[in-house]
């Protein structure tokens, strides 16, 4: 009954990954609306697929959000547009980097892959701290259910693709974005591209962002820069080099405890982290893409890559309410220090070949090798550093640590893989097949410091065994079938594989060393489908994901075993629609169902549990109006009720938040941005860092910006 009733709340304002334009652009200024332009079910996509199919054509769901939608509705960061699609919420939290998702029942890194143009990023112990900043984004492509067939392991629940801003040979294009508001947050950004010769054209980009946080001593800053040049000698090769750095320093915010197992306001802007906790991500990426077309018929790509990361965590993590003292018993004196380099190639042959009479084959093969060297660093012999403060006033205190952070262990890891995609086109009917091979080789070494100091490699386990092998074969088939070439129906059977812990991290210990990957398969039906002359579109799919190779331990003194087995159902959908006189809707919504169906540790069984971090129902409305020189907006995003432990003892409220926007064009190339969020200043979790410690959202907040293009 609950999953029905929730059904009919989320189909009753159904969903978009959809676009409608606001207002004719010869009745407002250019810079009040994002382009007229083709609904997203009609342009080609490189993530949901690797033949640069519409997602009309993709038997997938596929959503996209451009760059311009987030700087409109005021995003602050890459994780609030994102959970804007359909069955996308966030589990983000320090731990994490701030970026971890949760979709179609499984959350994290290792299960909700993210990609920057394409690319697939390796975390460390979950972590993931690249992209930085949402300036720098052209769009976002979210591909929902297994991605294993596309990118690899941890992509049982999806794909996000974080697409860059790109040069442009038609002409040059400044803009710029200067903003400030509530909790003194504030934002300058600039960008410009265009043509420097009829052979090369160019797109640089800076954004610089502040605030004072809504917790106290909430301070963060961060700054991005981005550059990408590309030379095109003739219409058939390119050749393409960019840059991307982000330096971030987030809040050094772990949650708020809740004081007698409610959320109390007298501790809502409190921040129990020592004074002089540290938080900070660094990321370089570089990229060089070169792309052929011998003919009409083939095409070559290759992306060459390499990203460095350096995190630093030094904080004091656990904060836990004794209601036997009336006082907050803070303990978890974590330091550490990630220090990565991926490089990385990945190649691809396109052919397309006409059959006759209607009938076509395209054609995908391909290679993906990675290479990732980590060093990791951390305190862990440190004394443990443990506390009791007054709930509402009490000195922050300094980080204690007796050892130093210094390196532990090194992993080297090394991947290759091996792909091939297939659709054949018999009229109106597709088949699409795809499959991957992969293998991912981890080595891990100890490091051991001497009495004298002085520093040795040993094995990881006792066993000397210090490496790691995985191999996995992944596939997907599917059929669409198109009756007009606005309307189609799909069905598609998916496999994916999940890490047991993280690969580049290594977290496998002795015990679980023989253990393989996590597999999972999924079953997907749905349709698709444009209308009112392409001014609207809506999306329908209905799916089941089965997650199997749990680790269990049926009771304290049995052995830990593979077995395990976890599962969801869900509806999605989504529409939008251009309506007259300038008004445009957006709405998506999700519910599903997910359980534990065999899982079993210390002699509990939680079977029939809903997993940790996992909302059962989600949704998004949007509102727009555009007529001459002002523009309008209203949001909704809903979040369903969640758990943070395996027992669901502990759960997290659901919550609605509300949203309103003005913009008005002082000149069709400048306007200001008026952005009132959390309209009713809901107290509210987005996620969980321990059961009963949460992260808390943005309270009721006022923002103005200043945009410009010229």
């Amino acid at each position: 009954m609950r999953l029905l009733v929730a059904l009919a709340a989320s189909a009753a304002m159904l969903p978009t990954a959809a676009r409608a334009e606001e207002a004719d652009p010869a009745a407002a200024p250019d810079i009040l609306v994002t382009g007229q332009r083709q609904t997203a079910l009609a342009l080609p996509t490189t993530t949901g697929s690797r033949l640069d199919l519409t997602p009309l054509e993709t038997p997938a769901s596929v959503a996209t959000i451009t760059g311009d939608e987030i700087r409109l509705r005021g995003d602050l960061d890459l994780v609030g547009a994102v959970t804007r699609v359909p069955g996308i919420t966030s589990v983000a939290n320090p731990g994490n980097g701030g970026t971890a998702l949760a979709a179609r029942g499984f959350n994290g890194q290792g299960s909700v892959l993210q990609l920057v143009d394409g690319i697939r990023l390796f975390p460390v112990a979950g972590t993931i701290t690249f992209p930085t900043d949402p300036w720098m984004v052209e769009r976002v492509d979210v591909l929902s259910g297994p991605a294993s067939v596309l990118y690899g392991q941890g992509a049982l629940g999806g794909a996000v693709n974080f697409v860059s801003r790109q040069p442009r040979s038609d002409r040059t294009v400044v803009e710029g974005q200067a903003g400030y508001g509530s909790q003194n947050t504030a934002q300058l950004a600039a960008g410009i591209g265009g043509p420097a010769t009829d052979t090369l054209s160019y797109r640089f980009d800076a954004s610089w962002r502040r605030s004072d946080g809504y917790v106290d001593r909430g301070r963060s800053r961060s700054y991005a820069l981005s550059g990408a040049i590309r030379w095109t000698p003739s219409e058939r090769f390119f050749l393409q080099l960019r840059n991307d750095y982000g330096n971030n320093r987030p809040t050094e915010y772990f949650g708020t405890p809740l004081i007698a197992g409610r959320l109390d306001d007298r501790n809502r802007r409190r921040n129990y982290n020592v004074g002089d906790a540290s938080l900070y991500y660094r990321d370089n990426h570089t990229l060089l893409t070169g792309e052929w077309r011998p003919s009409d018929a083939v095409t070559i790509r290759n992306d060459a890559y390499r990203l460095t990361s350096k995190r630093l965590f030094k904080n004091l993590e656990i904060y836990a309410y004794d209601p036997g003292t009336g006082l907050v018993n803070r303990s978890s004196n974590t330091g550490i220090v990630h220090d990565q380099t991926q490089y990385g190639d990945q190649g691809t042959v396109r052919v397309a070949t006409p059959l006759g009479d209607g009938i076509t084959n395209d054609l995908v093969v391909g290679f993906d090798v990675n290479s990732i060297d980590l060093t990791y660093s951390n305190d862990f012999g440190s004394d443990p550093q443990e506390d009791a403060v007054d709930p509402f006033r009490f000195a922050p205190g300094l980080f204690f640590d007796t050892q130093g952070i210094a390196p532990r262990y090194k992993t080297r890891t090394r991947e290759y893989a091996f792909f091939a995609e297939n659709r054949l086109k018999l009229g109106a009917f597709s088949i699409l097949g795809g499959i991957r091979y992969e293998h991912d080789q981890t080595e891990r070494r100890n490091i051991v410091y001497g009495a004298n100091g002085q520093v040795t490699e040993v094995n990881a386990f006792p066993n000397g065994i210090t490496e790691k092998n995985f191999r996995n074969t992944t596939y997907r088939v599917g059929g669409v079938y198109q009756p007009t070439a606005t309307l189609s129906f799909y069905v598609q059977y998916a496999t994916g594989v999940d890490p047991l812990g993280t690969l580049t991290n290594f977290t496998t210990n002795a015990t679980q060393f023989f253990f393989t990957n996590a597999t999972g398969d999924q079953i997907e039906a749905g349709a698709k489908a444009t209308f009112l002359d392409g001014r609207g579109q809506v999306t329908f799919a209905a799916y089941r994901i089965v997650k199997n190779k749990l680790v269990v331990q049926r009771t304290p003194q049995s052995p830990v075993e593979q077995i395990g087995q976890r599962s969801a159902k869900g509806l999605e959908a989504s529409i939008g629609m251009q309506l007259p006189r300038g008004f445009s809707i957006e709405a998506n919504g999700t519910v599903l169902d997910a359980d534990y169906d065999d899982f079993q540790s210390g002699g509990t069984s939680f079977n029939g549990r809903t997993p940790p971090n996992i909302p059962q129902s989600s949704a998004n409305l949007w509102l727009r109006w555009a007529g001459g020189r002002l523009a309008a907006q209203a949001g909704l995003r809903y979040v369903g009720h969640s758990w943070s432990d395996d027992a669901n003892a502990f759960r997290v409220p659901g919550y609605a938040i509300g949203e309103v926007g003005l913009s008005y064009a002082v000149t069709p190339s400048l306007a200001v941005d008026l952005h009132v969020t959390n309209l009713a200043d809901k107290k509210y979790a987005i996620t969980t860092y321990d059961n009963a410690q949460w992260i808390l959202g943005r309270p009721r907040s006022v923002d103005v910006a200043l945009r410009a293009r010229f």
